[in-house]
């Protein structure tokens, strides 16, 4: 009997923690859920790419009422996350609501710090993202092309709220620094310098006669695009161009740092929290790139001594430089050679993953409009589900881009970098959105700089200056973490910065001008790299040493990948568990 009663009691403990359990689990869903919606519905663009289409006749309100009623309902979702009882959680549903507050908190955190102050770094702003709306449309019907024409007419509305608020930024101190806006109007003046027809605004109302769509409603259309392209969206960048030339680049700021912005400090420690998703303060970041510098300097001497140079490492890299051996002479020379490289990386990747995505990619060069201050290389994710990704390459100013740089470029781009990696994490169906499209800096950019190094196990780097050039990537990445802490924290001066940089990899001086730029203008994005690469590294090397001959490369990347973008404090709980389960 008393057996019996035990039994019973342990029973109905066993069904209220089920109960317990599923609702907890429940809740959480039913919230994410409402989170998504939330998001598809404030941000009609970001709907779009994820392929509903009830909010393509709008965009972005950036009015102060409707970013305060989105920080109040952000403040009411992180709330209501944290009172989610964690440990009433499987452990799949656990990292689902850590990313869920990651990326809920970070909308919170935006809005205190008025991080819309400043909505454009020194190679990108809402000018150019709205700018990829004919991408990333649909255009298949009448519809689609009067759903395109009503969010042309209210880019002047967004214009006008970005505007304000940089305006706002102004009387609080809150602006770019003046050195890093010089010559940033010319990425606003294509916009608005040409014919009508080819803007890319104009570029869907080419195809018009392919469609279903009668001749009359065609010309209907043409004429309404060639209106409100000339006289509402020319007008709307005109007078951005003239904002930025007359008011707001004269009036930058004339230091670089971020800690002289109201509550820079704070800042630029969230940033770092955020981005490399530890509690490294700044001073232990900045050590860590001094140590990581010290020790890739070592290896690139190796490689000079190895080639028998006359003279040190700097002479060697001031003959990388400048010698035309290792520069294309036209953008074709160089598309060819990264996609050649691309390709033959394509071949390797079933001795590295089990798994592969079934998104392609492309390689395309970076869009004039915008090379000119942009960065070497970049990732592009489809807009559309029947798009590809992208690798970018920049070809302006070709002896500025070294062919020996390529190879690590390619790999952290393309594969087995940014889009292997964010491929599969779209392409897991079973995960909830925000683990498929959240996309975590220090596990994805740590990700694309490990990848660098998997081009040494497959064959990829085949002469010393292609090592030399992967060497010097993953130094830049390791500069980063001294630049960047340095100058928005530690005093350091622009020129300060780029003598470094300079000094330490075998990057163009137009390279490393673009990226402490870059820096400067994007407070401590550039930390993520090397603090994700040096914790993937060191896994990897803890699943080696405890698994001996049972280790398998491919089953441990496709355990670093299985679960998406994560922060590295999961990645460690996963391949904790991964190594448990190989050693069974």
């Amino acid at each position: 009997m008393r057996a019996l009663t035990r039994s019973f009691v342990i029973g109905i403990f066993s069904i209220v923690a089920t109960v317990s359990f599923a609702s907890e689990e429940q809740k959480l869903n039913d919230l994410m859920e409402e989170i998504w919606q939330f998001e598809l519905k404030s941000y009609p663009t970001f709907a779009t790419s994820q392929g509903l289409h009830d909010y393509d006749d709008q965009l972005t309100d950036m009015s102060a009422q409707a970013l305060e009623q989105r920080n109040a309902q952000f403040e009411g979702f992180l709330a209501r996350l944290n009172a989610i009882d964690k440990s009433a959680l499987p452990r799949t549903q656990q990292i689902n609501l850590l990313m869920q507050l990651y990326r809920t908190q970070n909308d919170v955190d935006e809005y205190k710090f008025n991080a819309h102050y400043v909505p454009l770094t020194s190679e990108y702003g809402f000018h150019s993202s709205i700018a990829g709306l004919p991408k990333s449309a649909k255009f298949r019907n009448l519809t689609d092309y009067q759903n395109y024409l009503s969010r042309l007419q209210k880019i002047p509305t967004l214009f006008k709220q970005q505007i304000g608020w940089m305006k706002k930024g102004m009387q609080v101190g809150m602006v770019q620094p003046k050195v890093v806006m010089q010559g940033f109007e010319k990425s606003v003046e294509g916009y608005f310098s040409g014919a009508v027809e080819d803007s890319v605004f104009f570029g869907p109302f080419q195809k018009l006669s392919s469609l279903s769509i009668d001749e009359e409603q065609q010309e209907q259309l043409t004429r309404q695009a060639k209106t409100i392209i000339k006289d509402q969206v020319f007008t709307a960048y005109r007078q951005f161009y003239d904002f930025l030339t007359n008011d707001y680049i004269p009036n930058a700021k004339a230091d670089i740092a971020s800690k002289t912005w109201p509550q820079g400090a704070l800042y630029y420690q969230n940033r770092a929290k955020y981005y490399t998703t530890t509690d490294l303060s700044a001073d232990e970041i900045h050590d860590i790139g001094l140590q990581e510098v010290a020790r890739i300097r070592s290896e690139m001497q190796k490689i000079v001594d190895e080639l028998k140079f006359e003279g040190d490492i700097n002479a060697f890299i001031q003959f990388l430089r400048t010698d035309p051996q290792f520069y294309a002479t036209t953008p074709e020379e160089l598309l060819k050679h990264a996609s050649f490289i691309a390709k033959k990386m394509d071949a390797q990747l079933p001795k590295l993953f089990k798994k592969l995505p079934r998104t392609p990619y492309g390689v395309a060069p970076v869009p004039n409009s915008i090379a000119p201050k942009y960065t070497t290389g970049r990732y592009i994710s489809p807009s559309r589900d029947d798009q590809p990704g992208y690798y970018w390459v920049n070809t302006y100013a070709l002896d500025k881009r070294p062919l020996y740089a390529i190879p690590a470029l390619t790999l952290h781009e393309a594969v087995p970098g940014h889009h292997l990696q964010i491929s599969l994490a779209r392409e897991m169906d079973d995960l909830p959105n925000v683990r498929r499209y959240t996309y975590i800096s220090a596990f994805g950019e740590g990700w694309g700089l490990y990848s660098e190094f998997l081009g040494k196990e497959v064959g990829i780097y085949e002469t010393p200056y292609d090592e030399f050039g992967r060497l010097s990537y993953e130094m830049w990445r390791a500069c980063r973490l001294v630049v960047d802490t340095g100058m928005h924290l530690k005093g350091w001066s622009r020129q300060k910065a780029m003598d470094y940089m300079l000094e330490n990899t075998a990057l163009s001086e137009h390279n490393v001008t673009t990226e402490i730029d870059r820096y400067i203008s994007w407070p401590a994005q550039a930390l993520s790299y090397k603090i994700g690469e040096i914790e993937i590294k060191k896994l990897r090397a803890q699943a080696q040493n405890a698994l001996g001959d049972k280790f398998d490369v491919r089953e441990f990347h496709d355990a670093v990948l299985e679960y998406g973008s994560i922060p590295l404090s999961v990645l460690r709980e996963n391949i904790a568990l991964f190594i448990e389960q190989q050693a069974q």
